[in-house]
């Protein structure tokens, strides 16, 4: 129990770090992806290659996305299994499908979600709660003993939080009741790759699924 409450504790820091050391400098793109941990990728659903490769794209993503686009824009880029989600402002729907555009080009990707709104950007508080919520969501996964937390990927923007992974049927719906209950959370919109039982159990045993690229991109699922 203590070291279960150690770890929500940590991730709560973590996040409030994040809080007060990036977001004062004005920085137009984030990276979702970035900040995984070494430690996770052992334990994470995606092949090793995919993994290398979704963080090549959230890089390239968001050095191209600038060059196309300056700071006009805040584009949060996070993709999981080269299914990439878009989330963030820009100023009008001309920057959205541009920066779906340039995004779609980059190589590896499969899949484009784009959930960009046409908005003024937020202000730092409300991009302060949104990664408080974020912080929570994984807590509340990481206490639920039937889920593999690092099994999801959790993105918030303006209280819609974002679910991504390749779970099953069970996992998928378990998560979303755990993610509905935390303090924050406005709305769960699902872009889940769900797989079988029996391919669960496979991965556990050899540790990744085989590396297979998503034939068409998921749509939101709000639950």
């Amino acid at each position: 129990m203590k070291h279960s409450v150690m770890k929500r504790l940590a991730l709560l820091v973590c996040a409030t770090a994040v809080v007060a050391g990036g977001l004062t400098a004005c920085v137009p793109l984030v990276m979702g992806g970035a900040a995984a941990g070494t430690a996770l990728v052992a334990t994470d659903r995606r092949t090793s290659g995919a993994q290398l490769e979704d963080e090549g794209i959230e890089l390239r993503a968001a050095s191209r996305i600038r060059s196309n686009l300056g700071s006009r824009v805040r584009v949060s880029v996070t993709s999981y299994n080269r299914q990439v989600l878009l989330t963030g402002e820009v100023p009008n729907a001309q920057d959205k499908q541009l920066v779906e555009q340039v995004v779609s080009r980059v190589e590896n990707v499969v899949s484009v979600v784009n959930e960009l709104a046409v908005l003024d950007s937020p202000s730092l508080v409300e991009r302060s709660s949104d990664l408080l919520v974020t912080g929570r969501v994984k807590a509340m996964l990481l206490d639920a003993k039937d889920l593999q937390s690092n099994a999801f990927k959790v993105v918030t923007e303006r209280g819609a939080t974002y679910l991504m992974g390749r779970v099953t049927q069970r996992e998928a719906d378990r998560a979303t009741e755990v993610v509905r209950a935390t303090p924050g959370v406005q709305k769960v919109v699902r872009l889940l790759e769900i797989i079988s039982e029996e391919e669960l159990a496979r991965i556990r045993v050899v540790g990744a699924a085989p590396d297979q690229p998503q034939p068409a991109a998921a749509k939101p699922s709000s639950n």
